[in-house]
């Protein structure tokens, strides 16, 4: 597997895949960085390059995320990583480019988008749908029949109560209870809606 980018998510990635997967290469935009890791940096990407293993774009924020992954080839061939302590439904749908880490619970008829983040012990109860290039935080909770917009940040140790549905480019505050729909690009904190001006810098 190829990673692109070299940083603090990138260092997850590495660290959840080396035992399993072979890594041929890692490239960052940043020429400062030569290592990662002790993995050598190879330097920008190539958006021409042809591969001959899957991609990973291993970039926590999810804008950067996705401009990197429309600017890359519709050919491209993405890796999925899911760790081997997550418990998955055999009727959930995990598409390309996402990852699931350490103790995630994703339950029966779930499906989790491209370019997804589903950090460390988080809980995805029955029916949910979750976007592309979302990021549900480590310990979020999100029970049944949730929707998560594209792009949308659910915040560490938040809870998503049932049948909720927040939109595109949202974010949801750490800690919070989110106990009604929210629109796009809108901001949550704790119990309460607090603005809406996300989507005008989401790409």
């Amino acid at each position: 597997m190829y990673i692109y980018g070299a940083s603090g998510h990138a260092r997850v990635m590495i660290d959840l895949i080396e035992d399993n997967e072979i890594i041929h290469g890692i490239f960052d935009d940043n020429p400062d960085i030569s290592t990662i890791l002790d993995y050598p940096v190879l330097g920008p990407f190539c958006y021409d390059r042809i591969l001959d293993a899957p991609l990973f774009i291993a970039i926590g924020d999810n804008v950067v995320r996705y401009r990197i992954a429309n600017r890359l080839s519709k050919e491209t061939w993405y890796g999925k990583v899911v760790h081997r302590s997550a418990i998955i439904s055999k009727r959930a749908v995990i598409d390309k480019g996402t990852v699931v880490m350490e103790g995630v619970i994703i339950k029966v008829n779930c499906e989790i988008g491209k370019q997804a983040i589903i950090n460390t012990g988080a809980s995805i109860d029955h029916d949910c749908i979750i976007g592309d290039f979302v990021h549900i935080a480590p310990q979020t909770t999100l029970c049944g029949g949730i929707t998560i917009g594209e792009g949308s940040l659910i915040g560490a140790n938040s809870i998503i109560l049932p049948g909720v549905t927040i939109g595109s480019w949202c974010k949801i505050a750490a800690g919070s209870t989110v106990h009604k729909d929210v629109p796009d690009g809108n901001v949550w904190i704790g119990r309460d809606l607090k603005s809406a001006n996300l989507m005008v810098n989401s790409r």
